[in-house]
């Protein structure tokens, strides 16, 4: 069982990339989530292990306890069992959720139209304009409806057409998965529910994938991504792991241990005090597949988690950081431009309302400006800079009627966007007295020669020099295995492989490190893509870098190829790193 929980490492790297996915996400950092599950016999074909309870109940888990709210609706061919939106605010309150989730049984027959309505009825009863809606409903094929009820296909249809468009309305993302383990799912029912309501559609052959899908649901909707802490194998005494808390902005930190035999956990603060467990501010939930320890409010700086495991078993450590950040675009000057004025827009974080000034979370963040053309639907990325108060850009207008702005900030283990900012361009219009005169004279037609001969030379100039500015810009490819070596004891901590398609321009050595400080003297080697799946990286940093033994000069660029590797030693703690560019 632990192979599908096992490729929830590889699946929530996809969320580098929203667009990649194109899923509806609120601004909102708290949610509320109607659970629809079909509970009719032919699920026990589908789902012999009940994999969908620990799907299910690995989506409460990972609710944060600070007011997400859940509920769950059991349907057949009505509601069999329902669970109200239930507000979270202790384990307990998790806890009686996933004991109603183990407690539902199988009936006969299936109306998917019950199921939807249901939850559109429970939202709308609970619904609160600060949180985040989503309906995720489960189903393993058609309707079977029970003919002695008297209800017509056509009507359950017409049910289902008319809760699906009330979802749309009230703005209701569905993400619909359909298991297809016979071969006979009506896919065309559930892509019609997803794309009707701006949800998303999955589809799986086994339900071993329920639980990578029901995850990736809840980290997309929230804009979050997984931090890979790497695999431990269990040697039958305690083993250290290092958890790096970024910022005090980390409202929880969730950290899930996967394993196919039990684990025994510890965990010291920065400070080197050992927790007690479970307590207040740090809870542990275990289940037959996966155990998930929850660190609320934790202190900024490096953690210990101590580790044990049944000797040889590969446990999966991951750890995902919930944020109620908001990212917001400071109130603009004006509302309405003209052609060549110069916009400075300025983006920022709120929390609850606050505007956040901290030099250290904009520095760990890569921001960018999106200006949309509205009138060609072509955009345009600008980097933004930082300061200790945000992020700034500017960008000229041009000739379009009507622009839209979005900034975006990226860091390792979360990503936000602002509410796009629609700008209008006031067009001017040439008065009549303005039109230009025809040259009369030789003397003048003469004169004025060299000045379109210089006219055109300036413009010819410029032409080549917006070529090359727009060139667009080489994306980067490939993977970086990287290891740490402690040069005091010899250790080497496991590989873990890092993705480079989701980092834009460039890419500092110290994001691929978590951005720990202990590190943070690596923050100026860099790496830019260039030609031929090539790197080129340059070394402004005090740390010694060598290639095959030697040590090389990358203060003016050196070009790394696929397959090479390097050794990093840094100056300020005894470690060195390894890094080996891939395919």
């Amino acid at each position: 069982m632990k192979k599908y929980f096992n490729s929830l490492i590889i699946i929530l790297f996809i969320f580098c990339n929203i667009n990649t996915l194109h899923v509806h996400a609120s601004n909102s950092s708290k949610i509320e989530a109607m659970l629809v599950v079909d509970v009719s016999k032919s699920m026990l074909t589908s789902d012999p292990y009940l994999i969908s309870n620990e799907a299910m109940k690995m989506f409460v888990d990972m609710a944060s306890i600070n007011g997400d709210k859940i509920g769950v609706i059991a349907y057949a061919d009505e509601v069999i069992r329902e669970s109200a939106l239930v507000k979270i605010g202790s384990e307990q309150d998790k806890s009686n959720l996933k004991s109603f989730i183990d407690s539902l049984a199988k009936f006969p027959n299936t109306d998917i139209s019950v199921g939807v309505k249901e939850a559109v009825k429970q939202l709308d009863m609970g619904h609160e304009e600060v949180y985040s809606p989503l309906i995720v409903l489960l189903a393993d094929g058609n309707n079977d409806l029970n003919k002695a009820k008297g209800k017509t296909s056509k009507e359950a249809d017409d049910d289902l057409t008319e809760a699906v468009a009330a979802a749309k309305e009230k703005g209701y993302p569905i993400y619909t998965i359909g298991l297809n383990a016979d071969g006979k799912l009506n896919k065309k029912v559930l892509q019609n529910i997803a794309e009707g309501t701006n949800g998303v559609f999955f589809e799986t052959s086994t339900a071993d994938d329920l639980p990578v899908i029901i995850s990736e649901i809840f980290a997309s909707h929230l804009k979050l991504k997984i931090v890979p802490i790497g695999q431990l194998t269990a040697n039958g005494d305690f083993q250290d792991i290092n958890i790096h808390v970024p910022n005090q902005n980390v409202i929880e930190a969730n950290i899930s241990l996967i394993s196919d035999q039990p684990v025994e956990v510890k965990l010291l603060d920065p400070s080197g005090n050992e927790q007690i467990i479970p307590s207040d501010q740090l809870l542990l939930s275990k289940s037959k597949s996966y155990s998930m320890m929850k660190l609320v409010n934790p202190k900024e700086g490096d953690w210990t988690l101590k580790v044990k495991g049944v000797p040889e078993d590969k446990i999966d450590i991951n750890l995902i950081f919930n944020y109620d950040l908001q990212l917001k675009l400071a109130s603009l000057s004006n509302e309405s431009y003209k052609t060549e004025d110069i916009i400075k827009i300025t983006s920022f974080f709120e929390d609850n309302g606050q505007h956040i000034s901290n030099i250290d979370l904009y520095e760990s963040m890569e921001a960018t400006m999106l200006v949309k053309n509205l009138d060609t639907g072509k955009t345009e990325e600008f980097m933004m800079s930082t300061t200790a108060n945000g992020f700034t850009a500017e960008f000229q207008i041009g000739e379009a009627s009507n622009y839209e702005v979005v900034a975006k900030a990226e860091a390792n283990s979360f990503f936000r966007e602002t509410e796009p900012h629609k700008l209008s361009v006031e067009k001017a219009t040439m008065p009549a007295a303005a039109k230009v005169k025809p040259v009369t004279t030789q003397e003048e037609r003469n004169a004025v020669w060299p000045l379109i001969a210089a006219s055109a030379l300036i413009l010819f100039i410029a032409i080549t020099i917006y070529l090359m500015v727009k060139r667009p810009k080489r994306g980067f490819t490939g993977q970086m295995i990287v290891e740490i070596k402690n040069e005091d004891t010899g250790e080497r901590s496991n590989p873990q492989y890092k993705k480079l398609k989701t980092f834009k321009g460039k890419l500092r050595l110290h994001q691929l490190l978590s951005l720990a400080p202990e590190f943070s003297e690596t923050e100026q080697i860099i790496f830019k893509p260039i030609a031929g799946d090539t790197l080129l990286m340059t070394n402004a940093s005090d740390c010694t870098i060598e290639r095959s033994g030697r040590a090389i000069d990358a203060r003016k660029g050196q070009q790394i190829k696929r397959n090479d590797r390097l050794r990093i030693v840094l100056k300020k703690a005894n470690k060195s790193i390894y890094i080996e560019y891939i395919s």
